[in-house]
């Protein structure tokens, strides 16, 4: 058991490192893009980006909870998972089928109104949200296996092919926004590549065994709870990080939206690097707080203090380094198409900082059995940004949305640090070492960063 549990480890912590690189492949695939393209163009693939994680994480997030637990509690009992996958398989292709169908239904006000009458853009949208579905279904099931290595390997792959389309334009292979755009939906295909040989492994490496680490496998209506936690506080990060460039788009424009996508990417870039901390953060809390005792809530409340000094550090570098050269430096990164303005960028980093405060908090408040507390704490805030914004209190949208996920964050680490200094446990939501649950939580950090 202990060889099997170090081995447990190893590849969780693959799956860390895994998540870091896709974060910065895709950070790499906007900068070449924003360089490439002009303004509009630029904007219109931001417009398309938001749309489609905003549609994936609605609509295949759930099915993938629901392979990861399956296929999890199923070797933990060395019972066949056939059956888990074949009705995960059904559910994915209705709402495959469903989506489809609303998706031409609603072609013209998709294509005209969001996407700027661009019929590309409009069939990437629509294959992009489909072949995720697939992307979806392996990321379950290599979780749920266990296989975080291979789980890394496909969010890797898919970061970087999706980075290959915008390099090809940068160095004159293709030319053109629709030839960055399809990298959005050639990158979930070419990541499907590993999930051959993870079957095949299993398939001739019967000495595979169960993961042991999966333990403790609760009833599975407070299995679905956590479950359904954990969905909601992704899709209010997917609001929250998301929801900027897609309001710009109605407010201003496709240019807007590109504009303060970059102006994100402040905030967005050491978030992404940082989930892969996260990921080895709630199991190290989790293993914390399983100990019992004295000592063990010394060590997790030091734990999460010295994350939290540890980020504060990090932000005021940030801060300082973006107000002696944050336009200059944004330029540089992004190109010279936009203006950018110093005290916007401050704005950001402040909001970058809260950011990381918080999604350290969550953490906590996921290891101590606070789920559901957390998730209300995330809702409440993304519906918080989503008023302000539409309000339109600040003339400036784009300071308007500088703003909110700003206090939005802000917000976000003073629920977040409440319910960690005052915690309300529910027993059935404290997520075992290596339990389904922990599973969960992991994967999807993991799906923020690609």
């Amino acid at each position: 058991m202990g060889s099997e549990t170090r081995s447990f480890g190893r590849s969780a912590g693959t799956l860390s490192a895994g998540v870091g690189a896709a974060g910065l492949l895709t950070y790499v695939f906007f900068a070449l893009a924003s360089h490439n393209l002009d303004p509009v163009a630029y904007g219109e693939v931001v417009v398309l980006w938001s749309a489609v994680f905003v549609s994936i994480s609605v609509l295949h997030r759930p099915v993938e909870q629901l392979i990861s637990r399956g296929v999890a509690e199923r070797r933990a009992r060395e019972r066949p998972i056939g059956d888990v996958l074949r009705g995960a398989a059904l559910i994915q292709a209705g709402v495959a089928i469903a989506f489809t169908v609303v998706a031409l239904l609603l072609r013209g006000p998709i294509e005209d109104e969001l996407l700027s009458g661009s019929e590309p853009l409009y069939w990437i949208y629509v294959a992009a949200v489909l072949a995720f579905a697939a992307s979806f279904f392996a990321r379950g099931y290599l979780a749920g296996d266990g296989r975080f290595g291979r789980l890394a390997g496909l969010l890797v792959s898919e970061s970087a092919s999706r980075l290959a389309f915008s390099l090809a334009v940068a160095v004159g292979i293709a030319a053109g926004r629709d030839a960055v755009a399809a990298g959005i939906v050639a990158a979930p295909l070419f990541s499907l590549l590993v999930v051959p040989a993870a079957v095949r492994r299993r398939a001739v490496g019967a000495s595979v065994s169960p993961p042991t680490a999966i333990v403790g496998t609760p009833g599975a209506r407070h299995g679905g709870a956590f479950a359904a936690a954990v969905f909601v506080i992704m899709l209010s990060e997917q609001v929250l990080l998301n929801g900027g460039p897609l309001l710009l788009r109605a407010f201003e424009g496709a240019a807007a939206a590109g504009f303060i996508f970059n102006v994100l990417m402040v905030a967005r870039a050491p978030l992404l690097v940082f989930q892969g901390i996260a990921i080895s953060l709630l199991p190290h809390l989790t293993r914390l707080r399983s100990r019992g005792g004295g000592d063990a809530e010394a060590a997790f409340s030091g734990s999460v203090g010295a994350t939290l000094r540890a980020v504060a550090a990090f932000t005021a570098g940030i801060a300082v380094l973006v107000a002696a050269a944050g336009p200059a430096l944004m330029q540089l990164a992004f190109g010279e198409r936009f203006e950018y303005d110093r005290a916007g960028l401050l704005i950001v980093t402040a909001a970058m900082g809260l950011y990381l405060a918080a999604t350290t908090l969550n953490q906590a408040a996921l290891a101590q059995g606070q789920a559901r507390r957390a998730a209300a704490c995330w809702a409440a805030c993304a519906a918080g940004f989503l008023g302000w914004s539409l309000l339109g209190i600040v003339d400036d949208p784009a300071r308007r949305v500088e703003l909110g996920i700003t206090a939005a964050a802000a917000a976000l680490c003073a629920l977040l640090w409440r319910a960690y200094r005052d915690p309300r446990v529910r027993d059935a939501d404290v997520p075992a070492p290596g339990s389904t649950e922990e599973t969960e939580a992991r994967l999807a950090l993991a799906d923020e960063a690609s």
